[in-house]
């Protein structure tokens, strides 16, 4: 693929042509800068840019044409005037049926060197490289140019490849599907939805019967008679129900068999602990709690007493020893103490 990238400029005007594909090594075919005298009309110098760039596209014939996007500057006069000179280099290629693409520089450093804010230096050595080129194009307009061509080679043929397949699935007629007697036909986009839709339905329909069906169990549950519980015959020595847990668990008929039994069961464990816990208070003797005295031995030897020296120091006096800060131990006699 041969692409001519142009940098747009009324004074400088970089343009250079390569070959290549991506993935494959670049050749340089040409480059140069097209200068337009800065007193001139900017009718006449408009006219200089637009033969230059016609007589390169005849000579080269070019599949695709890549023009920098004018971006917002401070200096105003600078962005019209590249503008301009861009706009001149879209009609020469939209006269000869040429493609034409748009890159920022941001996408262009990227494409080169893999940061959109490398410096014109940067990608002046990256273009050397790639091109395989001896020396460094002058001046830097023709890097530039050299660099759009790059960029569009690399990213604008896969996002022409990407068009062009958009475009040819648009473009492509429907098969129809050959339809019953009385049947409208259908397109092959509606028999592939139609063919996915069964399986769909069915898990749906399968969802809408289980919540259809939920609140009818619901009602044959509640519908349901209640079974009454049955009494659970003591065995021996355990003590009857009182009449309150019998009504209790008479006004409980809609609870399952196995719950009634176990709450019975359990009513009839705390009666029997209850039972067990209190003592009868007639023919039963009130036990006295020991006393201390019942613990301590039936003889028991008075302690051994020692004599204490005289001039021994009190607890007191011992207490108010202090260190000093030499390591030394100083005792302080507690007032009313021995000397």
């Amino acid at each position: 693929m041969r692409v001519l990238g142009v940098d747009p400029g009324l004074t400088r005007c970089g343009i250079g042509v390569i070959d290549g594909e991506p993935g494959r090594t670049l050749r340089l075919v040409a480059t140069d800068v097209i200068r337009t005298p800065a007193g001139d009309d900017i009718g006449a110098r408009l006219l200089a840019l637009e033969i230059e760039i016609d007589a390169w596209l005849a000579r080269h014939q070019p599949d695709a044409v890549a023009v920098e996007r004018v971006f917002s500057q401070h200096n105003v006069r600078t962005v019209m005037g590249t503008a301009q000179a861009g706009a001149v280099a879209i009609v020469c290629a939209a006269r000869r049926g040429v493609p034409v693409a748009l890159h920022t520089p941001s996408e262009v450093k990227a494409a080169v060197t893999g940061s959109g804010r490398a410096d014109k230096q940067q990608v002046t050595e990256m273009v050397t490289r790639l091109l395989r080129l001896g020396e460094r194009p002058r001046p830097a307009d023709c890097a530039d140019a050299l660099a759009l061509a790059i960029c569009h080679l690399w990213r604008g043929t896969a996002q022409h490849r990407l068009a062009a397949a958009q475009a040819k699935a648009g473009a492509r007629p429907a098969q129809a599907i050959p339809a019953q007697a009385g049947e409208p036909q259908a397109t092959a986009g509606e028999a592939r939805s139609a063919q996915a839709i069964p399986a769909q339905a069915g898990a749906a329909q399968a969802r809408s019967a289980q919540q259809a069906a939920a609140p009818a169990r619901s009602a044959q549950q509640a519908a349901a008679p209640a079974r009454p519980a049955q009494a659970r015959p003591a065995q021996a020595g355990e003590p009857q129900a009182t009449a309150g847990e019998a009504r209790s668990a008479q006004a409980r008929p809609g609870r399952p068999a196995a719950a009634q039994q176990t709450a019975a069961a359990r009513q009839a464990g705390r009666a029997r602990g209850s039972a067990s816990a209190r003592p009868s208070l007639s023919g039963s003797a009130v036990r006295p709690s020991p006393s201390a005295s019942s613990f301590m031995p039936a003889s028991s030897a008075p302690l051994p007493q020692t004599a204490i020296p005289a001039g021994t120091p009190s607890a007191a006096s011992l207490a108010a020893a202090m260190v000093s800060r030499s390591g030394r131990v100083s005792v302080r006699r507690a007032p009313g103490g021995p000397r």
